[in-house]
């Protein structure tokens, strides 16, 4: 009794471990078994525990589960609960006909991340198909002079169903003359027979009814009948015989129509109408008299229909050759035809569950597409490998169950690269010609933001001359992103941390517009050097900016302006005075540069006497010599002073020269200095400059060189940013980035004996703007050129108003 009660745990033990045995041998597959005809709601397995799946969590994952290659769904799953049910009724004969393995093959889908599992639900057989008999009634005439122990053939009954519920057994109705008599083979059933146990008598008995029972194996046992009607015949006693019993063919599928499949013999020791014999075909299903034709009078069995493989792999047919004899016997064979495969199906390609678009950053793995492919040949016909087309995408596929398939990423994706992929899915068999198909599938690519905005140069120069209108468009900044829609929008800003901008420059935030908020005065400001930042919308936004220079081009706005200048600018002449006396200069000052800098001195047209002016150097001297003669005279020089700059600009000076004898000198008590004095400066003052000069102009050499094989080192780094205005010293000659010199005078009036406080100030100025490694060098190598040559000229020409101060000739200098 206990034993007994203990049984079923130990059948559902026995199952358990049965089941997980089938789940590591399998590969992840699930195997369920569930009878046919179960109704709907029968429980087939707790799926959601079997996979490891958390109830709770199907819904969210979007659980589902397809059937492939069904019509119907046969099964369903309760996701409150995670139990597998029978949804439909399931007819195992109308599934699988006549095959011993039935099984229904099911795909359980979930997603978040993707994956599929392989459940097999195996359809156990019940027996609800009872034994039928091709017909009620069976009829044979048996000649009475047949002797005890033949044997006569007879169609058996069919049963729909498998294993022990369709293994017949036969029983005959109790009778004196006939019993029954069936034998098995290894694979195929020979035919039933019923054995004459002892003579007939037509006489006594002209007509038997017999009736046949078939009882299948199954539990509840089904049973079919059959009546058998067995007419006592006489005359002709010597039925046809084969040569063979049974006859096995092979037959390769698809032959054509008239193809002869079999020629069979049989003779007969009768003679005359008794030894003529005819063939047909006895007990053949209908559909197979589609298939197959007999030739009555040859014996030749031909092709009449489509012979496939996949439809049925083994013919048994029943042969019979019958005489003419009255009664006529017949003789019976058994013919085995089997079919051979040949790979005339090509295989099929099934994508689901793609998972389109892509995103870029998607990690080496993850599942893009399920696919699965199928072959309906055999063996080598059917054996499918599967690949992708091109080669050298970044995807693959991993098998996961026979052939079943999983498209994933192999390797880094980038939309930038490549938007979009086309795949092709290629099955082939291996067989002979192979066969083969395929499937396409388009994987668009998504975009993230993983691209700055980038400009195409690292720093811009721009030229704006000065005077401009306020809000005057001076330049536009245009940054590109590889990405797209908003991950490529663009947005522009300055950046202010280090010196505010906002009342010089302002830059338009989506068309990248820079204006000059108000007019740039180059006297002020000569240099503004500053960031833009680009930004695009992504989430997060990335950034990549650009230097911009903008150098302000002078114009001449200025006009020379006279230094020193009072309400009595006069100076007193003692006559008599030599030719070339230099009277004094002129100093004069222009806050504008280069050209517009650049003065030229010249009298006035209404001016006349003996005076002269130098022509760059305003120095004011006599053209010829003055006597007592014209002493007591008061002359009024108007010096004109322009600058070369367009359009011109000039100021004025006016000097007054009063003539006057050695005796009214002295009168006035005036000492004036002797033209020795004046002319002639100390030898010594004269060595010590030019040993300053000399001096200054090695040690600025040897400097700029140390300075150039210190910068060739270290071009290639990059130099610190600076921002905000420009220092007074840079001076931006012309609009190319020329180099240019501007000379500031600032002449004042003085007499005789005057000191002169002339400078000369040369700026160079070689423009930020990138090049390549050999334009840097030589950038550098005439920057360091422009230097020197600009200290040779700085000196050279402080050296000559030295000369002239000293009352040298310049031509001594």
């Amino acid at each position: 009794m206990v034993a007994w009660q203990n049984e079923p745990v130990m059948k559902q033990l026995l199952q358990l471990i049965l089941l997980h045995t089938a789940w590591e041998m399998g590969s992840g597959q699930l195997h369920y078994s569930v009878p046919e005809e179960s109704q709907h709601g029968t429980f087939v397995g707790r799926i959601a525990q079997d996979l490891g799946l958390e109830v709770s969590e199907l819904v969210p994952r979007m659980f589902r589960i397809v059937s492939k290659g069904q019509k119907k769904d046969f099964f369903e799953v309760n996701v409150q609960n995670g139990i597998l049910f029978v949804n439909s009724r399931i007819d195992r004969e109308e599934l699988c006909a006549d095959n011993t393995d039935c099984s229904i093959h099911l795909e359980v889908i979930v997603d978040k991340p993707l994956r599929v599992f392989h459940v097999e639900v195996e359809i156990r057989d019940i027996n609800d198909n009872a034994p039928i008999f091709s017909a009620n009634e069976h009829i044979l005439s048996i000649a009475e002079v047949i002797t005890p122990g033949t044997r006569f053939p007879l169609e058996g009954a069919s049963d729909a169903d498998i294993g022990p519920n369709a293994f017949l057994t036969y029983k005959l109705r109790p009778n004196d003359y006939f019993s029954i008599e069936q034998k098995t083979n290894d694979h195929h059933n020979k035919p039933l027979t019923i054995v004459l146990k002892k003579p007939l008598d037509r006489e006594e008995i002209p007509t038997h009814h017999l009736l046949l029972t078939a009882t299948d194996g199954g539990k509840p046992e089904l049973t079919g009948t059959v009546q058998l009607v067995i007419n006592v015949l006489d005359t002709n006693d010597n039925p046809p015989v084969f040569n063979q019993s049974v006859y096995k063919i092979k037959l390769v599928e698809n032959a054509a129509n008239g193809t002869l499949v079999i020629k069979l013999n049989a003779t007969d020791l009768d003679e005359r109408s008794n030894g003529e014999i005819y063939f047909f075909s006895a007990h053949i299903a209908p559909n197979f008299q589609k298939i197959f034709n007999i030739n009555s009078n040859t014996g030749e069995v031909t092709v009449s229909g489509s012979v496939d493989f996949e439809d049925r792999s083994v013919y048994d047919l029943q042969i019979v050759a019958e005489d003419k004899g009255n009664p006529p016997l017949s003789g019976h064979c058994q013919l085995i035809i089997e079919v051979l495969d040949v790979n005339d199906n090509a295989p099929e390609v099934s994508v689901s569950s793609l998972s389109v678009p892509v995103p870029e950053d998607s990690p080496p793995g993850t599942v893009v597409a399920l696919i699965s492919v199928s072959d309906k040949d055999s063996e080598a016909n059917g054996q499918v490998t599967c690949s992708l087309w091109p080669p050298g995408l970044p995807f693959k596929l991993v098998s996961t169950f026979k052939n079943y398939y999983s498209l994933v990423v192999s390797e880094h994706l980038d939309r930038e690269h490549m938007a979009e992929y086309g795949l092709m899915v290629m099955a082939q068999d291996q067989g002979l010609p192979s066969l083969s198909a395929s499937s396409t599938v388009v994987v668009p690519i998504s975009d993230i933001n993983d691209n700055a905005p980038a400009f195409a140069q690292s720093s811009y120069t721009v030229f704006v001359k000065e005077n401009n209108p306020p809000g005057a468009h001076i330049f536009t900044v245009s940054a590109f992103d590889l990405d797209i829609a908003e991950n490529s929008l663009i947005s522009y800003w300055i950046d202010e941390k280090l010196w505010p901008l906002s009342s010089y420059i302002s830059v338009h935030s989506e068309s990248g517009k820079l204006y000059a908020l108000q007019p740039l005065d180059y006297e002020e400001l000569k240099l503004l050097e500053f960031q833009v930042n680009a930004k695009d919308a992504g989430l997060p936004s990335l950034c990549g900016n650009v230097t911009i220079q903008v150098f302000v081009v002078d114009e001449n706005d200025n006009a020379p302006a006279v230094t020193g200048q009072t309400e009595d600018n006069s100076i007193l002449l003692v006559v008599p005075v030599p030719a070339g006396h230099m009277l004094g200069k002129i100093h004069a000052l222009d806050a504008d540069s280069g050209y517009n800098a650049w003065l030229c001195y010249e009298l006035h047209e209404a001016n006349n006497g003996p005076w002269r002016v130098g022509l760059y150097s305003g120095e004011i001297s006599t053209i010829r010599s003055m006597d007592e003669a014209e002493g007591s005279r008061s002359q009024n020089l108007r010096v004109l002073v322009k600058d070369h700059g367009k359009p011109q600009l000039s100021a004025t000076a006016t000097l007054s020269v009063s003539l006057v004898t050695s005796a009214q000198a002295i009168q006035t008590n005036i000492r004036l200095p002797k033209t020795d004095e004046i002319s002639k400066p100390k030898a010594g003052i004269v060595n010590l400059y030019l040993i300053i000069a000399i001096c200054s102009v090695s040690s600025l050499f040897l400097l700029a060189v140390i300075t150039y094989v210190a910068l060739r080192c270290q071009f290639q780094s990059k130099e610190p940013m600076v921002y905000g205005p420009g220092t007074a010293t840079l001076v931006c000659a012309s609009e190319v980035g020329s180099w240019s010199y501007s000379n500031r005078h600032s002449h004042i009036l003085t007499g005789v004996n005057g000191e002169a406080l002339a400078k000369n100030d040369l700026m160079v100025f070689s423009p930020n703007i990138p090049a390549s490694e050999n334009g840097k060098q030589q950038d550098l190598l005439c920057g360091t050129v422009s230097i020197i040559h600009g200290r040779f000229s700085f000196l050279t020409l402080d050296f000559n108003i030295w000369m002239v101060m000293m009352n040298f000739p310049s031509e001594q200098c």
